[in-house]
């Protein structure tokens, strides 16, 4: 116990130990009152040279846990949140809600008021520990977590934060939330009697059999498509995709897409436009995909077949969500595509169908490809800047092994990436304020990459903006945040208008509750923090800004651009 008997030392200090030893390498912390224990054990750890996690001051919850959410998605392993009682946890909720539905296993920790009124050195000390007690704490996130526990003394902490981890990395993975008294946190600490090691948790296997009858299936269709939004957060699926596609001759469409889940370039990549071709299908394939289709625009074919794979192929954490399906496959993804590919190679191959489907998909792209371009060449000299401008020009500026995150800012199929890995789109969950933490997130995860995020206005203002450049600049985590800045909630209006496309607010003057005007000038935000910042109003100089800002984070200097953008669609 590094020089220490279990009597020398506090709960709280093996609390440090034992997330260290599970893996957790950093804290995003945002602390108050209950925290005295946790300071007080950083500073004795510190001092013994004990093996903890980083620590790292956030101010402000829903910054942390974008953070955490953006770290997760490129480390590939969880990072810890501490939060301040009922009151911080209440500011996680909305980042929460994303983690959760994005299957983000990250650990969220709360102290929670101290539980007597005297009699301990943590016993209550200040107005705020009876005004801040709640009957059942975690009943706040109980909605969007796998698992909720309160510390008691007594306990082992390393079994707790052990149980917590496990819970969490358990497929389909998600957050946990575990509650720490500041009395508990500060008695003896006491491990458990035969520590236990850490658990290997076994990924889930496809049937064999259920692979086999879609095989079965898909060589005997015409036209097969597959859907999906979020298998290439799974990097090491996206080359398995990637050969499957091609040998098979099956196009690859991605309905509002997270992640990378084929190269851009990629020969059967239909992009989110492929969508479209949902008609056409006489068997679909859904893959990582909540949302393959909206009903109420589109649906499959009455005869197709339409089958959905996943480690939750039915997403059944979600209230109601109703999509034909003859058969759903529970299991790995990567896994699952493997397994079709091999199935699929023995069976006997329709050339005719497949040759066919080349040609089709080889003049689908060859159309898009010259739309989006004719777009982006007209854009390089109009005002005002449209988004697939801004993401032609990012393509053509990031960096080998560049990062892209992205939050209601440029489209995922306008940045034309390649790798897997190298983007990060904001959750169906839709709890604004994603981009900035995540873009922190990532950066702490790859230290050596550049990171570059693009967010709407809107966006910035929910990120906590003030927080998010103290930390990029205290903590030496710089990135280039370009705001796709068109003054206005545009998915708010763009919803009125689904809803009433000729009722009176479509033809009002100027719709209520959409427009953020006067804009702020963002650049004086960031340069509060030591930021580069500049504002763009004309094409012809965001190349030029980009370039610049990117000297400036490739220098060590957090970067902003506050592009000023069209209004309408992306």
């Amino acid at each position: 116990m590094d020089g220490a008997s279990n009597t020398t030392i506090s709960a709280a200090e093996g609390l440090l130990r034992a997330l260290k030893r599970r893996g957790i390498d950093y804290v995003l912390a945002n602390a108050g009152t209950d925290f005295a224990p946790v300071i007080e054990a950083l500073v004795r750890a510190a001092g013994r040279k004990d093996a903890i996690p980083r620590f790292i001051t956030v101010p402000h919850e829903n910054l942390a846990m974008a953070m955490a959410h953006g770290y997760y998605q490129v480390a590939g392993k969880p990072a810890g949140v501490m939060v301040h009682v009922t009151v911080g946890t209440g500011n996680t909720i909305c980042a929460l809600m994303n983690a959760a539905r994005d299957n983000v296993p990250l650990l969220l920790m709360a102290g929670r008021t101290p539980l007597t009124q005297d009699g301990h050195i943590a016993s209550r000390s200040a107005p705020i520990h009876w005004g801040q007690e709640n009957f059942d704490q975690g009943g706040i996130t109980r909605e969007y977590t796998k698992w909720d526990f309160e510390l008691r003394a007594g306990q082992p902490v390393d079994e707790i934060v052990g149980r917590a981890l496990d819970i969490a990395l358990s497929e389909p993975r998600g957050p946990v939330y575990l509650t720490l008294p500041r009395e508990v946190l500060a008695n003896p600490h006491k491990d458990s009697a035969t520590p236990l090691p850490a658990t290997e948790i076994a990924t889930p296997q496809p049937s064999a059999l259920h692979i086999d009858t879609l095989a079965g299936w898909i060589a005997a269709a015409e036209f097969p498509l597959i859907l999906t939004s979020n298998l290439g957060r799974d990097v090491a699926a996206v080359g398995i995709l990637a050969e499957l596609a091609e040998r098979h001759a099956i196009p690859v469409a991605q309905p509002h897409a997270s992640c990378v889940n084929l190269p851009a370039s990629h020969p059967f990549n239909l992009g989110h436009a492929g969508t479209e071709l949902l008609a056409k299908a006489d068997l679909v394939l859904v893959v990582d995909c909540e949302v393959p289709w909206y009903p109420r625009y589109a649906a499959p074919r009455a005869d197709a077949k339409v089958v959905h794979l996943g480690v939750d192929p039915l997403f059944e954490r979600y209230p109601h969500r109703a999509f034909t399906a003859q058969l759903a496959i529970t299991g790995s993804s990567r896994i699952g595509l493997q397994l079709l590919d091999e199935s699929l190679k023995a069976r006997p191959a329709q050339r005719a169908a497949a040759d066919r489907r080349r040609a089709f998909v080889a003049e689908f792209k060859t159309a898009k490809a010259a739309q989006l371009a004719a777009t982006v060449e007209r854009a390089r000299g109009e005002k005002p800047i449209r988004y697939s401008y801004v993401g032609a020009c990012v393509h053509d500026a990031l960096p080998k092994g560049g990062i892209v995150i992205t939050e209601l800012g440029v489209a995922a199929d306008h940045f034309g990436l390649e790798d897997p890995g190298s983007l990060l789109a904001v959750s169906i969950g839709g709890g604004l304020g994603f981009g900035l933490g995540a873009s922190l997130g990532a950066k702490l995860a790859a230290p050596d990459r550049m990171v570059v995020s693009t967010i709407g206005d809107g966006s910035y203002m929910f990120g906590n903006p003030t927080p998010f450049h103290l930390v990029s600049r205290a903590a030496k985590l710089p990135t280039l945040t370009i705001i796709c800045n068109n003054g206005r909630w545009q998915a708010v209006e763009s919803a009125t208008r689904v809803v009433y496309p000729d009722g009176a607010a479509a033809h009002a003057e100027e719709m209520p509750l959409v427009e953020l005007q006067p804009s702020p000038e963002f650049t004086k935000v960031a340069e509060a923090s030591d930021a580069w910042a500049r504002r763009v109003d004309d094409p012809a100089e965001l190349p030029r800004a980009i370039d610049a800002a990117l000297t400036a984070v490739a220098g060590g200097r957090q970067a902003l651009l506050d592009v000023r953008m069209e209004h309408g669609t992306r």
